[in-house]
């Protein structure tokens, strides 16, 4: 079928496998150009298919030759339907993992529920024995806690009072005001059952119940701060309130893998075009502003070298890893830049729909989230008929 991108709102309803392959050939390329890391050789992926998971997946298999094994939750195709692009990105990982000699397996199905705990466990007791590095990438707007069968849903909203600022539909370039209402105290909790550490020390928890973490093993989840326009809605918000659960809970996870010399590290990420960010109001805005100014300043990153300096520069520089007061790896700091966050909010105040062509990175924006379902890759024919029907190797 020839398949090309179809929009409902802030989702793309259709993804292209070719592009993810190519997608992932791009990634792939760009970690063989930087050269070797000295990092972990059996490796974890919670979250593995996206985004930032699945660049730390990638940055661990062809930068430090590592063993993976990869859990998310994407939709398999059927004919004359496509799958979601996460699963075309796992398939094409693990073919190229495979023609490199490297071990990699993966695991569909809902990595917040026992049974898919469960199914991993037994594969890596059957197959790698133990893993030194675990990463925590998930993102749902969903949970069921296992232990209590309540269903918690997240809700960004902001704390206290009502928000309202400018925001911009990226597929029009529109730019208008957003009012969001406060949340309640239950808002608040299900964001944070969903979105906070909870399920990340029970991945832990298990693995080391079970003695499937190797001496000196880390852990990694990742997080975002985000500048102070976006700081009531966001980080001051029912979300940040979540994050601030998930930095806490890594103090919890390190004092539990003291007894093999294991550490558990929040990464604080630069802002990055995803489903989840596009649907947020006012971040596409900042972020088409944001990318605008940090390419001019030759810092742009997306997530895959985002990651590649997170293992090389930090977990794997060869000494101590360097954090900040609370903790926290920061690899948001071109990002939180004084210089370049001082930009941003001067380009806020005229930010206008008519002036948003000339000083944003709106095209840029655009193209970045129709690369997540595999469109608008250089050297893809999308004219041409593409197999949708794509089976990844583990998975029977």
């Amino acid at each position: 079928m020839i398949i090309e991108p179809r929009m409902r709102g802030f989702i793309c309803l259709t993804a292209h496998p070719k592009g993810a392959e190519q997608n992932v050939k791009n990634q792939i390329e760009y970690i063989k150009s930087k050269g070797a890391i000295a990092g972990a050789k059996k490796v974890l992926v919670i979250g593995a298919s996206t985004g930032f998971g699945l660049a730390s997946r990638i940055t661990s298999a062809f930068g430090s030759d590592a063993a993976t094994i990869g859990v998310f939750f994407e939709k398999p195709p059927v004919e004359g339907k496509t799958a979601s692009p996460g699963w075309y990105n796992s398939a094409a990982f693990e073919a190229e993992a495979h023609k490199a000699g490297l071990y990699a397996k993966s695991i569909n199905g809902d990595a917040f529920s026992n049974e898919i705990k469960r199914e991993t466990l037994d594969l890596i007791k059957a197959d790698l024995g133990q893993v030194d590095l675990v990463i925590y990438s998930l993102a749902s707007p969903v949970r069921t806690n296992p232990n209590t069968g309540v269903l918690h849903r997240s809700v960004l909203k902001p704390i206290g009072q009502t928000f309202t600022n400018k925001t911009v539909d990226f597929h029009t370039g529109n730019v208008t005001e957003v009012s969001i209402a406060p949340a309640n105290e239950e808002d608040i909790e299900n964001t944070v059952a969903v979105m906070g550490g909870e399920d990340w020390a029970m991945w832990i928890d298990a693995l080391k119940n079970e003695n499937l973490l190797a001496e000196g093993a880390a852990t990694v989840a990742y997080s975002y701060i985000g500048p102070a326009l976006t700081e009531a809605v966001y980080r001051k918000g029912t979300i940040g309130r979540a994050k601030d659960h998930l930095e806490a809970t890594a103090f919890t996870i390190t004092d539990n893998l003291k007894s093999i010399g294991g550490k558990a590290y929040v990464s604080v990420n630069k802002a990055l075009v995803t489903q989840a960010s596009s649907a947020i109001p006012v971040i596409p805005l900042y972020i088409s502003l944001l990318y605008k100014i940090m390419k001019e300043e030759g810092i742009h990153e997306g997530c895959i070298e985002q990651i590649q300096r997170l293992f090389q520069d930090r977990l794997y520089n060869g000494s101590e890893v360097p954090v900040d007061e609370k903790g926290r790896i920061r690899i948001d700091d071109w990002e939180m830049r004084d210089d370049v966050q001082a930009k941003v909010a001067e380009l806020w105040k005229e930010a206008a729909t008519e002036t948003l062509p000339t000083i944003g990175d709106l095209a840029g924006y655009r193209n970045d989230f129709l690369n997540l379902f595999g469109f608008e890759f250089a050297g893809v024919d999308y004219k041409a008929e593409a197999n949708e029907v794509v089976t990844i190797d583990s998975i029977k």
